[in-house]
């Protein structure tokens, strides 16, 4: 099989419609069906639900309160408009973190999920947030593992990262495999 991999200049927002039109045209010629998008504000999981119409698309929107108590930073309009697209929002922890953030927080002491997370950032930070995102999204019981699935996620603000895995749960992380990265930036 040969298939054709993006590498984008800057890492950032500037990518999010690219990155979603790629993955929009690989998700067609492998017939998956199911999305995962990172998206905490709501920008990207609104893109997202447009672009990829008619596909199982899963916004996974992280915490209320993670930056602040009580802050929920998915935008009502947003929440509003990805669900009246027939996308779905994961409210969840971050897989790689949340626990061992208190820890280290706590007592300085590194989590293994930090390293995973930090092995993974080797690649890019999107593809770190697409791993993550995939299993907290199978962990909603929104996508299964024996499906394949195209992950979404970025640098910050926006997308600049596709990749196609097998997603598994967070407890059996191990289990998950990047079959192909279809964009990320180069630096």
């Amino acid at each position: 099989m040969e298939a054709r991999t993006v590498y984008f200049e800057k890492r950032g927002a500037e990518n999010t419609e690219e990155t979603l039109r790629l993955a929009r045209e690989r998700a067609e010629e492998l017939g998956v069906r199911n999305v995962v998008v990172a998206s905490y504000t709501g920008f990207t999981g609104v893109k997202a639900v447009e672009v990829l119409e008619g596909y199982n698309v899963v916004v996974v929107a992280g915490v209320v309160g993670f930056r602040e108590p009580q802050q929920d930073r998915l935008e009502p309009e947003a929440r509003e408009a990805i669900e009246a697209r027939g996308g779905r929002i994961v409210r969840a922890a971050h897989a790689f973190g949340t626990l061992g953030r208190a820890v280290k927080a706590r007592f300085g002491a590194i989590q293994v999920d930090e390293i995973i997370a930090h092995v993974l950032r080797l690649f890019s930070q999107g593809v770190k947030v697409g791993c993550e995102v995939a299993c907290m999204a199978v962990d909603a019981g929104l996508i299964r593992t024996d499906e394949e699935c195209i992950a979404i996620g970025g640098s910050g603000r926006g997308a600049d990262t596709a990749i196609v895995l097998r997603p598994s749960n967070t407890h059996t992380f191990f289990d998950t495999r990047i079959l192909e990265i279809i964009c990320k930036p180069r630096g």
